[in-house]
């Protein structure tokens, strides 16, 4: 599978784009995947193929095969030494018979993605990519650079730590983080892990973090200390990739029971679960559409509704917090795919994305194209949730199913109500991308009393640890903290 980045073309192979994060011309690495490409026509004797339609259409798929499945499509470059280790170091964290459940509850399919050791949906990848990027990095020193909304820098920090030839620093908001997931970053003590809380938002810190990997000079001095820089979040393909079994696993799960089509509604902030389930459907599972669900910084809600980008000036600290995001980088894989990348127009694809990139630097939004908008409304659908609404909604799926929910995956269940699903007698299915348990502000308030009584083990832990990491910064002097490490 080649992969070529969104701006210029770059061509790489997959452990190219997990070593570099980012593409060189700053786009973001995408594998040269078209629609329909399993189980068309045309595709009908292709042996392998019909493998892989079995695969999608297993019920009784674990896992393990689903990840297999997405890694031999999209990863094959690694060997397959390499690719079985990454998945073997996944179980062995999910341990559980069951790893990511799909349960059904007031009339909705939830998709279970918590159970690793930092309660979110992250923990799956983020077991995988320390072997993928030992292997791409062939005994170069690595420093990962990673800015969080809250959920991705504990999952990063739980992977890399103590992986050797590896260091990884975490910025995160100093505020507007819950709590648990503070503590989750804070406490960490091994050598090779590091955060640091910024005064500013998410937007901050990706942004500081992309400027870095573009930076000749900081490079430079990496190199010079024999390092080389690289990323932890979904703008890494070693992130985005695994996170396709999910859906791959929900739609096998959904075949021998509901039928063949399914919808799905995803709590969204930096785009990369949700494109995860988008790559899902072009690899055959069969997605129907692909709900994406905001809090009130609705930037995606917005865009997948009208085709314009516009994050506008406000920001808003909610009680979603992995959600506050108006900066949201795996949309540019979007935009290079409904441009002309589907069609193999590479050339049509990667101008018009950079087209929409300059435009948002210069004038703060972009528009689509009318053909990129068709494809766009073709596929997706947005709806809001306020935290008001959240809350309400957290109370409501306790009252009618008896099931608790995090604010964001509260997100979720209310956006697919508000809009009516499930439809059509189309199962729905909901990520459930954090567990309550990270959010017990939030849910005391909700629900009014504490029923938060069964921490999983790594929580009650989190109590008694000591904290780690006490450095916090300016969002100005970021560069200094990455450089401080070289």
């Amino acid at each position: 599978m080649k992969y070529i980045s969104t701006r210029t073309g770059i061509e790489a192979t997959a452990p190219e784009t997990v070593f570099q994060g980012l593409a060189p011309d700053g786009g973001l690495y995408v594998p040269e995947i078209g629609p329909n490409r399993v189980g068309s026509e045309s595709d009908r004797d292709n042996p392998t193929l019909n493998d892989a339609k079995s695969t999608l259409n297993d019920p009784n798929l674990t896992l393990g095969a689903a990840e297999k499945f997405v890694v031999d499509a999209l990863f094959g470059d690694f060997p397959e030494e390499v690719r079985k280790a990454a998945i073997d170091r996944l179980l062995s964290r999910f341990p559980a018979e069951d790893p990511i459940p799909l349960l059904e509850k007031d009339s909705l399919h939830i998709l279970e993605l918590f159970h690793g050791r930092t309660g979110a949906f992250k923990d799956v990848a983020l077991s995988m990519l320390p072997v993928f990027m030992r292997h791409a990095a062939g005994g170069r020193r690595v420093l990962v650079l990673t800015a969080t909304s809250g959920d991705t820098g504990s999952a990063a920090m739980q992977g890399f730590a103590g992986v050797d030839g590896t260091e990884i620093v975490v910025f995160y908001p100093a505020t507007g983080t819950s709590r648990i997931q503070r503590l989750q970053m804070t406490t960490p003590s091994e050598a090779n892990v590091h955060a640091v809380g910024i005064r500013g938002n998410f937007d901050d810190a990706q942004a500081a973090v992309k400027r870095i990997f573009a930076d000749a000079a900081i490079n430079a001095d990496a190199a010079a200390h024999g390092i080389t820089l690289s990323s932890a979040n979904s703008i890494n393909t070693g992130r985005l990739v695994p996170q396709i079994a999910y859906y791959v696993l929900a739609g096998a799960k959904l075949a021998g029971k509901d039928g063949k089509a399914f919808d799905v509604v995803v709590p969204s902030g930096n785009f990369g679960n949700i494109l995860a389930a988008y790559y899902a459907k072009l690899l055959g599972s069969p997605i129907r559409k692909l709900v994406v669900a905001s809090n009130v910084n609705d930037v995606l809600a917005r865009f997948v509704k009208t085709g314009v980008y516009d994050p506008g000036p406000n920001f808003t600290v909610t009680n979603s917090p992995s959600m506050d995001i108006r900066k949201s980088s795996n949309v540019e894989r979007l935009l290079w795919m409904i441009s002309g990348g589907l069609d193999g127009d590479f050339k049509r694809a990667c101008a018009e994305t950079t087209r929409m990139m300059r435009d948002l630097s210069e004038k703060g939004r972009y528009e689509l194209s009318e053909s990129a908008k068709e494809r766009l409304f073709a596929d997706f659908e947005g709806g809001v949730a306020t935290p008001e609404e959240t809350e309400a909604e957290m109370r409501r799926m306790r009252d009618a199913a008896g099931y608790l929910v995090d604010p964001h995956t509260a997100v979720a269940t209310a956006v697919a109500k508000k809009l009516g699903y499930p439809k059509d007698g189309v199962p729905c299915v909901v990520a459930a991308t954090a567990t309550p348990y990270k959010f017990p502000e939030t849910c005391m308030r909700a629900y009014g009393e504490d029923v938060l009584t069964d921490p999983p083990p790594s929580f009650r832990e989190l109590e008694r640890l000591p904290v780690a990491q006490t450095r916090v910064c300016d969002v100005d002097k970021i560069d200094g903290e990455v450089t401080r490490l070289f």
